[in-house]
């Protein structure tokens, strides 16, 4: 999954030498919490809605609120942006861009193409539609989480019962996270299995592996069949 195809591609921008206030303005009419400050066509910094509410404190205790106005009118982004911006190349996959706003608590950067230039911005409400997207969430169905033996085939042994009750799958997702030495955790979202024949279903996955949960998104049902950070 890479960034350029799963970016925001309407990238809203400020000048350096705007104001506080049009940056607050810009902000609330897009709904976004972070802009690209440009210099002409030159990406020099970032300002973010945290970048303003700094600005904003740091004399809020001292000024009425018409001076606080006056006062936003005048400061300029360039005073308050943060240099030397963190950017990412469109070719980066999701995964990186997510790790590097985790790391350094961003809530997103721009995104710049091979010629430096800034094509587009992912945020983490960008990665958090990938995730819905990628679990197949939009799907409702039933999601199960298995810990397996960690050797091939393993997978398919549960797939292959699944498909047995002419279900059909929408995501496969595994995690070596919170699994002991030669096991492995599988999240497997599955739909068009009849509620009527689900009971036998589980009977026969939990013969091909330790079933953690059960979440029927359809009917809102939930069942914890072990106890797990998984």
């Amino acid at each position: 999954m890479l960034v350029k195809n799963w970016m925001s591609e309407k990238v809203v921008t400020i000048q350096e030498d705007d104001t506080m206030q049009q940056a607050m303005r810009l902000m609330k009419e897009n709904q976004v919490r972070m802009l690209p400050v440009m210099n002409n066509d030159q990406l020099v910094g970032i300002v973010s809605d945290t970048d303003l509410k700094r600005a904003s404190a740091s004399d809020a205790t001292t000024l009425d609120v018409h001076e606080l106005l006056y006062l936003i009118s005048k400061i300029k982004v360039g005073e308050i942006m943060t240099r030397n911006a963190i950017t990412i190349p469109e070719d980066y996959t999701v995964e990186e861009a997510a790790q590097i706003m985790m790391e350094h608590n961003i809530s997103g950067v721009p995104v710049l193409d091979c010629d430096g230039k800034i094509v587009g911005v992912i945020t983490r409400h960008d990665v958090f539609k990938i995730l819905i997207n990628l679990s197949g969430l939009g799907k409702k169905g039933i999601q199960l989480a298995f810990m397996i033996e960690d050797r091939s085939g393993s997978i398919k042994e549960i797939t292959d019962v699944i498909r047995s009750y002419d279900g059909r799958l929408a995501s496969i997702l595994s995690s070596y996270e919170y699994a002991p030495p030669g096991k492995r955790i599988v999240y497997i979202r599955l739909y068009d299995v009849e509620r009527s024949r689900l009971h036998d279903l589980v009977h026969d996955l939990r013969e091909k592996g330790t079933l953690i949960y059960m979440v029927d998104h359809r009917d809102n049902k939930r069942h914890i069949y072990m106890e797990t950070k998984a």
